[in-house]
């Protein structure tokens, strides 16, 4: 187990194979995947195989890590950045399951993985897109000290698109 960086409350760990089955929960409650795009996994395996198959750590040196809970090791859901080659840039996101909703674990796992963007692997700036319509990813975005970039359409879906500047990270520091 590789854990990335931690916070008061949570560290940010890569995924191991275990985890495949709580992709398959999240994945499974519309309410987690509404905003997202995402569907279900048709079934378990398909989760367990997205997981063991994830290459992004090795590929590009950064991807989503899980987030867990310090006090009793429990999987909250998941955070961290994801490079887009054909962009060339890389986003924050998160999804928790919905029982650790509103309770500042996506802000604070959020703004973790940014700090490590910046200061470990020496990022210009770090992106987040969330759908038009996903009031509370906004909060989190705006929280974790991105600001407001554009309207656009992400793979089709309307979304908002925010950004973040090392420059400014460093100085709200």
């Amino acid at each position: 187990m590789k854990i990335i960086t931690q916070t008061g409350r949570l560290y940010l760990r890569e995924f191991v194979p275990e985890d495949g089955k709580h992709f398959y929960e999240m994945n499974s409650d519309p309410e987690v995947v509404k905003y997202t795009g995402d569907g279900p996994f048709a079934r378990t395996e398909q989760a367990f195989d997205f997981v063991k198959n994830y290459a992004q750590y090795e590929k590009y040196g950064m991807g989503r890590w899980a987030v867990i809970r310090k006090s009793d090791g429990t999987f909250l859901g998941w955070c961290g950045l994801k490079y887009h080659p054909e962009d060339d840039l890389v986003e924050v996101g998160y999804r928790l399951y919905q029982q650790f909703w509103g309770r500042g674990y996506a802000t604070e796992a959020a703004k973790a993985s940014i700090a490590y963007g910046f200061e470990s692997l020496k990022l210009e700036r770090i992106y987040a897109h969330v759908h038009i319509d996903n009031a509370s990813s906004h909060k989190v975005a705006e929280k974790s000290g991105l600001n407001f970039v554009k309207e656009f359409q992400y793979d089709g879906i309307p979304a908002k698109l925010y950004c973040i500047e090392k420059e400014h990270f460093y100085n709200t520091k």
